[in-house]
C-alpha cells in the first residue's frame, strides 16, 4: 500500500513525525512525502526533518506565500500532478492549512481516498481560515482519525453518524510527538533566562492583523515582562514586521522562531504558557503546564473543561489578571485526555485495514 503524505507547516512536521516512524515500521506499506513548502523559514521547516528524522521530502514544491486563494491554487494544481504520477492507494493530511485543504481535494477530486488527521475540531469561528479548512477536509475525506472525544461529537452533531466516512477516535499523535522527544529537547542558542518565564507565542492573523488587538497584546506583555517575570517570546520575522508597522514597541525576551527541541526544552522551564497558537496549547498540557490563550474560542475545548487552560481573548487586564493568577500553576492529565501516546500507531493499523 502506498501512502502520499502532504505536509507544509511546522504542526504537521512534529506529527506527520511519529506517523511516518510507524508507517516504516509496518510491513506492506510505503510513504511518499510531499513538503508543499507553506513554512519556508529553516526554522520553521528544515531543521524539523532533522531534529525530528523525519524522511526527507519526495517533492519540495517551494509553495509560499501570497492570499490564501493563491496559495491553495498552486498547492492544487501541484499536488495534483504528484498524485498523478505516484498514484498512491491514499493520501494522508494533517491538521486545518491550506497545505491540507489542498492535499484534500486534489485527492477527492481524483477519486483516491483521504485520511485526515486531527479532524473534527471546531472553534465554531469561521473568520479563521483554518475553520473552513478544516470543516471542508473533513467532508470530502474517506476516514477520520479524530484526537479528543468532542471531536467525535462535534462529527456526530453534523451529521456524520449518516454518511459512508469512517468516523475514529485514535488519540493525538501531539502527545506521541512530545513523549517521543521530551528526552532530547535542546536549549536554545544563547539561551540565559532562569527558569519560570512566561513562554509566548504570538502569531495568529486575528491577532497580528488587528491593530487593536495586536496593541492590547503587546502592552499586556510589556507590563507582564515588567512587574510579573520574564517573557519569553521567540518571533516569527511576520509577526515581528507587523508590529514595527503599526509603531509598537515589545520590552520582551525576544528570541528568533525555535525548532521543536528547543520548544520542549523552554516548555519544560517555563512558569506559564501564554500563547495564541492552537497546537502550543496541548504542549503547554502536555509538559504539566498552566496556559492562558489569547483567542476568543478555541478547538480544544477540553482543556478549559478541565481547567488547564483559560481563554482571555486580546483584552490587556484580562492577559494580565489571568497570566499573573496562573504562573508557576501545574496541571495533570488526570483524565488521558489525548490517548495515551498511542496514535501514531492505531492511524497506521487502521490504515492497513481498511478497504479502498
Amino acid at each position: 500500500m502506498k501512502i502520499l503524505t502532504v505536509i507544509g507547516a511546522r504542526p504537521q512536521f512534529i506529527k506527520a513525525s511519529v506517523v511516518s516512524k510507524a508507517i516504516q515500521q509496518a510491513d506492506g506499506l510505503t510513504e511518499i512525502l510531499v513538503h508543499t513548502g507553506q513554512h519556508f523559514d529553516a526554522n520553521m521547516s528544515d531543521i524539523f526533518f532533522d531534529q525530528l528524522a523525519i524522511p526527507r521530502p519526495d517533492y519540495q514544491l517551494d509553495i509560499h506565500g501570497g492570499s490564501h486563494g493563491d496559495m491553495t491554487g498552486r498547492m492544487l494544481i501541484e499536488i495534483e500532478k504528484v498524485i498523478l504520477q505516484e498514484e498512491p492507494d491514499w493520501v494522508l493530511v494533517y491538521g486545518d492549512t491550506n497545505s491540507t485543504l489542498a492535499g484534500a481535494l486534489a485527492a477527492a477530486k481524483l477519486h483516491i481516498p483521504v485520511a485526515h488527521v486531527e479532524a473534527g475540531l471546531r472553534s465554531f469561528n469561521m473568520q479563521m481560515p483554518e475553520e473552513i479548512n478544516r470543516i471542508l477536509t473533513d467532508q470530502i475525506s474517506r476516514v477520520l482519525f479524530c484526537p479528543t472525544d468532542s471531536a467525535i461529537a462535534n462529527l456526530e452533531r453534523e451529521g456524520f453518524a449518516d454518511k459512508p466516512i469512517e468516523v475514529l477516535q485514535v488519540g493525538d499523535v501531539m502527545q506521541d510527538s512530545a513523549e517521543l522527544f521530551a528526552q532530547r529537547a535542546t536549549q536554545p542558542k544563547d539561551f540565559s533566562i532562569a527558569d519560570g518565564f512566561i513562554l509566548t507565542t504570538l502569531h495568529r492573523a486575528e491577532n497580528t492583523d488587528n491593530p487593536n488587538r495586536l496593541a492590547a497584546i503587546v502592552n499586556a506583555l510589556n507590563h507582564l515582562h515588567r512587574n510579573v517575570a520574564p517573557v519569553v517570546l521567540p518571533l516569527h520575522p511576520r509577526t515581528r514586521n507587523l508590529i514595527a508597522e503599526q509603531g509598537l514597541t515589545l520590552d520582551v525576551y525576544l528570541i528568533d522562531p525555535v525548532g521543536y527541541l528547543e520548544m520542549i526544552w523552554l516548555l519544560q522551564r517555563t512558569g506559564l504558557v501564554l500563547t495564541d497558537s492552537g497546537g502550543v496549547q496541548k504542549e503547554a498540557f502536555f509538559f504539566g503546564k498552566a496556559c492562558v490563550t489569547m483567542r476568543d474560542q478555541t478547538e480544544w475545548v477540553e482543556l478549559i473543561e478541565v481547567g488547564a487552560n483559560e481563554l482571555v481573548g486580546a483584552d490587556t487586564h484580562a492577559i494580565i489578571d489571568a497570566a499573573t493568577r496562573n504562573l508557576g500553576r501545574t496541571v495533570e492529565d488526570k483524565h488521558s485526555l489525548y490517548g495515551g501516546s498511542v496514535a501514531a500507531k492505531r492511524i497506521v493499523e487502521q490504515l492497513k485495514t481498511m478497504k479502498i
